[in-house]
C-alpha cells in the first residue's frame, strides 16, 4: 500500500457510514439518496426537506482542517485524523462525534474559518458556528467531544418559511476570521460577525431590488430575482477584492463595489497601491476633454474620499513601498450615499446553448485571478488576467474574461450612465452531460431522461495549491477544468501587445487551445438509470498529506485519486523570453556566429521534443473516469440490458482509440529514441574530433603557433621603426625651419630659464640665489625667536607662580606689547619675502602659540 492509496487507508472507514434515518423516514432504502425519476418526483413534489437531503442545490459536507477530515452525516459532525490513519498510529478505524445540541438540522454545507478554529455549518434554511476542538481530541475515550455551538441569525433564518440558504463563506480580510457572509436565495447578503453579535448582521448587501407597486402588467421570470450563488473578487491595485459578484439562476450577474467587512484587517501594501490607481486616473482624466468627464469627475472623487478615509486608518509612519502588515479597518462612513449594484453584465458574444438544452439555470459563480506574491516586474499584465466562471444545470460552464475591471459605484444623480458592465465571453464547456443521458432508453414512466439534470447543481471547488485547477463536481460526477494553457496565452499576449490595437492578444487567443477538461469520475448508472450526486470534495494542503483529491457521493461512498505536484507557472511564463535574453549575448563579438551554413547540423532539430498527448499527463489524472455507483453494500444481480451494450460498445470504441493512440505515441516515441540514438553517436564522433583537434593546438601546432607570433612581433618592430623614421623625415621635408610661434616660445624658455637661475653660477639677482639668501636669514634668525619665545613662556610662568603688583604688570605688559609689535612686524616682512620668492614656510611661532592656546 503506497501513502498516496487514501482509498485503501479509508476503506470501510466508520466516518463515511451512514446515519439511521437519513435520506428519508426509518426503514426507507439508500435509493432515496441517488437521483432517480423516482426521487426526482418525490422532491417536486414535496419540496425541500428540513432534515432529509433534498437533491438539488449547494453540497459541502466534508472539510479538510490540517489533517483532520471532518463529516456531516446529517445534523450529525463528525471528525477524525488522516495523520493518524496514513502513519499507521491507530490499528482500529474510529473518529469521534462532536455533540453539538444547537444543531437540530440536516448540514448541507460547511465552511471553515480561515484560522481554522470554527466552522460555519448550514441547512436548507439555517445556519450554525461551531468552536473545534484542540489538538489531542483524538487521544480522549468518549467517542463525542463536546463542542460550543451558536446559532447564527434566527430571526432571519430559522424555520420554512424563511429564506433558503444559497451559500455560506468566510471573508478573508475579516478580523480574526471572525466574519462570516450568507447568501439567501432573496438576493440578501448578510454579514455576521462572530465575536461581536452572532444574531444581528454588521452589514446587509441587497442584490435584488424590492418591487415596484405598478398598476401596469410586467412580465417577469422569477429566476431573474433568485440568487444562486456569490463569490469575491480578487487583485493586487484595484477594486477587486472589495466587490462581490452574485450569479442568478437566469445567469444574470450582478457585482456591488465597494464591500468591505465591518471589522476588517486589511493589508497595507492594497490600500498604497489603491491610492495610486485611483491617481493615475484622475491624472489620465485631466488630461482628456470629452463630455463625460464631468461624471467620471464625481465618481473618482468619491473614490479618493473613500480611499483617503482608509488612509487615515493606518497607523502613522506607515509608508509605502514598505514591508505589508495587515491592519484593523472600518468601512469609511464620509460616504452617505448607497452602494450601487451594477449589472446586469452584458455577456460578448452571447454564450451559446447546449444542443438538445432549453437553458439550465446558473448554479455556481467563481473568480480566478492569477497572480503570484512574487509577480512585481509584470503586475501591470497579470493584474488584468481575471476569469468569472459560471456553471449551469445542463453542464454548460462558461469562461469569461474580466476585461474591464469593475469600480466602486454609488447611487448619485449625477451619474445618469446607462453603460452596463461587460464581461467577454471566451468559450463555453460542455461537460457531456445531455450526451451522456441521451445514450440510455426514455424511462418506463415515461419521464424523460433529461429531466434528471432539474436536480443538477454543479458546484465549483478551487485547488488550494494550483491556482489554474478548478474541479466541478455535480450530480453525474467530477470534472477537473484545467487554465494554464489559457492563462499562459493570455500572459504572453499582453506581454508583447503593445499597440493599442490588441493584434498581439488576439492572435495570443487564437492560438490557444481552450480550456483543458478531464472527466474525473461518473457516477451514473446506465442499466438503472440512477446517479449517485456528488456532496463534497476536498484536497488537502498540509504538509504531512499526500497531494490529491477526496471526493463523497451522496451514499457516503468514499473514492480518491492522488495527483502531480506541477512546478511553479513562472517558468512557463518566462519561457517566451529567453530567446530576447539569449541575443544579447549573441551581439558580442566572441560569439557572432560566421557566416555560412552551420558547421554542424543537429538530427533532432531546433525544436524540443514534446511527449504525445497519450504518455502525457501531467496532473496524474486518469485518462477515463472512474465509475462508482451505489454503495460498497450494493449486491443486485448484473442484467445485460440494450442500454448496457450499447454503453459497453461506446467504452470499448474509446478504449481502442485510446489504444490506437498508445501504440502510435510508443512508435513516435521510438522513433524519436533511435533518432536521439543516433544522434548521440554522431555527437561522440564529433566531440572525438574536437578532441584530437585541441591535441594537435595544444601540442605542435602551439609551438607553431607561438614561432609564428615571434616572427610577427620582430616584424611589427622593424615596421615601427620604419614608421618613425619615415614619420621624422616628412615632418623634416614639410617643415624644415621653425614657426614664427615656435620661435617665440623657446625665447620665452630662455628668458625664464635665465631670470630662475642666473646669467652665471655667481648671479645674485636670480632666483635661486635670493632664495638661498633667504633661507639661510630664516634659520639665522629662528633660533633666537625661539630663545626669546622660550623667555616669554617662562616669564608668565613666572609671573603666574609669584605675582606682580598692579604696577609692575603694567609695566611688563606694556614692554611685552612692544616687544610682541617689533616680532609681528619682523614676521611680516619675511612673509612678504616668501611671497616674492614662492617659497612656502612653516607657520610663525605666534601663531603656533595661539592655535596650542
Amino acid at each position: 500500500m503506497t501513502q498516496d492509496d487514501w482509498i485503501t487507508m479509508l476503506e470501510g472507514h466508520p466516518i463515511f457510514t451512514l446515519p439511521k434515518g437519513y435520506g428519508g423516514p426509518a426503514g426507507q432504502s439508500e435509493e432515496s439518496l441517488e437521483l432517480s425519476a423516482n426521487t426526482l418526483k418525490k422532491s417536486m413534489l414535496e419540496g425541500p426537506l428540513e432534515d432529509g437531503l433534498p437533491l438539488s442545490g449547494r453540497r459541502q459536507v466534508m472539510v479538510l482542517k490540517d489533517s483532520d477530515l471532518i463529516v456531516a452525516a446529517g445534523c450529525e459532525l463528525r471528525i477524525t485524523s488522516l495523520s493518524d490513519s496514513k502513519l499507521g498510529r491507530s490499528t482500529n478505524k474510529s473518529f469521534k462525534i462532536l455533540n453539538t445540541p444547537n444543531i437540530q438540522f440536516g448540514i448541507h454545507q460547511l465552511a471553515l474559518n480561515p484560522s481554522g478554529k470554527l466552522i460555519a455549518v448550514a441547512g436548507a434554511y439555517q445556519v450554525a458556528v461551531v468552536v473545534l476542538p484542540r489538538a489531542g481530541y483524538s487521544k480522549l475515550v468518549p467517542s463525542s467531544v463536546d463542542c460550543k455551538s451558536i446559532q447564527v441569525g434566527s430571526f432571519y433564518h430559522h424555520s420554512l418559511s424563511s429564506a433558503p440558504i444559497a451559500k455560506i463563506e468566510w471573508h478573508p480580510w475579516g478580523e480574526a476570521g471572525s466574519t462570516l457572509m450568507v447568501m439567501t436565495v432573496d438576493g440578501k447578503l448578510r454579514e455576521y460577525d462572530i465575536s461581536v453579535d452572532t444574531e444581528e448582521p454588521q452589514q446587509v448587501l441587497s442584490f435584488v431590488p424590492e418591487k415596484k407597486t405598478s398598476k401596469s402588467y410586467l412580465a417577469e421570470d422569477p429566476a431573474e430575482r433568485e440568487v444562486a450563488s456569490f463569490t469575491l473578487g480578487k487583485g493586487k491595485a484595484d477594486w477587486g477584492p472589495l466587490t462581490v459578484y452574485a450569479v442568478m439562476r437566469s445567469g444574470d450577474i450582478y457585482a456591488i463595489c465597494p464591500y468591505m467587512p465591518q471589522n476588517a484587517s486589511v493589508p497595507s501594501s492594497y490600500v498604497h497601491a489603491l491610492e495610486c490607481f485611483i491617481s493615475a486616473k484622475q491624472e489620465f482624466l485631466s488630461q482628456g476633454t470629452s463630455s463625460g468627464t464631468s461624471a467620471l469627475s464625481t465618481l473618482y472623487d468619491y473614490q479618493r474620499k473613500y480611499v483617503t478615509a482608509l488612509l487615515k486608518q493606518l497607523p502613522p509612519g506607515t509608508v509605502y513601498p514598505a514591508i505589508s502588515r495587515s491592519f484593523s479597518m472600518h468601512p469609511p462612513m464620509t460616504i452617505k450615499s448607497q452602494l450601487m449594484r451594477q449589472g446586469p453584465f452584458l455577456l460578448q458574444p452571447s454564450p451559446r446553448s447546449l444542443e438538445d438544452s432549453e437553458g439550465g439555470d446558473a448554479t455556481d459563480i467563481a473568480y480566478l485571478a492569477f497572480i503570484r506574491d512574487d509577480d512585481d516586474e509584470d503586475a501591470g499584465e497579470t493584474e488584468r488576467l481575471g476569469i468569472v466562471i459560471v456553471t449551469h444545470q445542463d453542464g454548460k460552464v462558461d469562461v469569461c474574461l474580466d476585461v474591464e475591471k469593475v469600480e466602486a459605484r454609488w447611487e448619485s444623480k449625477q451619474d445618469k450612465s446607462q453603460d452596463l458592465p461587460m464581461l467577454a465571453v471566451y468559450e463555453c464547456i460542455d461537460l457531456g452531460l445531455i450526451s451522456m443521458l441521451k445514450q440510455t432508453s426514455p424511462l418506463s414512466s415515461g419521464t424523460p431522461i433529461l429531466d434528471l439534470l432539474q436536480a443538477n447543481h454543479p458546484v465549483l471547488s478551487m485547488d488550494p495549491i494550483h491556482d489554474d485547477t478548478v474541479y466541478v463536481y455535480h450530480a453525474f460526477g467530477v470534472h477537473v477544468l484545467d487554465f494554464g494553457d489559457l492563462l499562459q496565452c493570455l500572459t504572453n499576449g499582453l506581454r508583447a501587445d503593445d499597440d493599442d490595437e490588441g493584434v498581439a492578444l488576439n492572435q495570443a487567443l487564437q492560438k490557444s487551445a481552450g480550456t483543458h477538461v478531464v472527466p474525473l469520475l461518473n457516477t451514473y448508472s446506465v442499466d438503472r438509470r440512477c446517479s449517485n450526486p456528488i456532496v463534497a470534495i476536498s484536497v488537502p494542503n498540509d504538509v504531512y498529506l499526500s497531494y490529491s483529491i477526496l471526493i463523497l457521493t451522496s451514499v457516503f461512498r468514499f473514492t480518491s485519486f492522488p495527483l502531480n505536484l506541477r512546478t511553479d507557472l513562472s517558468l512557463s511564463r518566462t519561457a517566451p523570453d529567453l530567446p530576447d535574453q539569449n541575443k544579447t549575448f549573441e551581439t558580442e563579438d566572441f560569439l557572432a556566429p560566421i557566416e555560412g551554413p552551420s558547421a554542424y547540423i543537429s538530427l533532432l532539430g531546433t525544436e524540443p521534443f514534446v511527449p504525445p498527448p497519450a504518455l502525457s499527463r501531467p496532473s496524474g489524472l486518469p485518462s477515463n473516469p472512474r465509475i462508482v455507483v451505489g454503495t460498497p453494500n450494493t449486491k443486485t444481480e448484473f442484467v445485460l440490458t440494450p442500454e448496457t451494450l450499447r454503453y459497453l460498445g461506446s467504452t470499448i470504441e474509446g478504449l481502442t482509440s485510446q489504444i490506437h493512440e498508445v501504440i502510435l505515441a510508443y512508435k513516435a516515441t521510438e522513433v524519436r529514441a533511435e533518432l536521439q540514438a543516433k544522434e548521440f553517436e554522431r555527437q561522440q564522433q564529433k566531440c572525438g574530433a574536437m578532441l584530437d583537434l585541441i591535441e594537435q593546438l595544444g601540442g605542435s601546432r602551439n609551438s607553431e603557433v607561438k614561432e609564428r607570433l615571434e616572427r610577427i612581433r620582430e616584424s611589427y618592430r622593424a615596421l615601427a621603426s620604419r614608421l618613425d623614421h619615415r614619420l621624422q623625415t616628412l615632418m623634416q621635408q614639410a617643415s624644415p625651419k621653425l614657426s614664427e610661434y615656435e620661435t617665440k616660445w623657446f625665447e620665452e624658455l630662455r628668458r625664464m630659464k635665465a631670470e630662475i637661475a642666473g646669467a652665471g653660477r655667481y648671479d645674485e639677482q636670480s632666483l635661486a640665489a635670493r632664495t638661498s639668501l633667504l633661507k639661510r636669514e630664516y634659520d639665522r634668525m629662528l633660533p633666537s625667536l625661539n630663545g626669546m619665545a622660550a623667555k616669554e613662556a617662562e616669564r608668565k610662568k613666572h609671573l603666574n607662580e609669584s605675582g606682580l603688583g598692579l604696577s609692575q604688570a603694567f609695566q611688563f605688559g606694556e614692554r611685552s606689547n612692544q616687544e610682541h609689535t617689533k616680532i609681528a612686524e619682523l614676521e611680516e616682512e619675511i612673509v612678504k619675502m616668501a611671497s616674492k620668492l614662492e617659497l612656502s614656510l612653516a607657520r610663525p611661532p605666534s601663531l603656533r602659540e595661539s592655535q596650542n592656546d
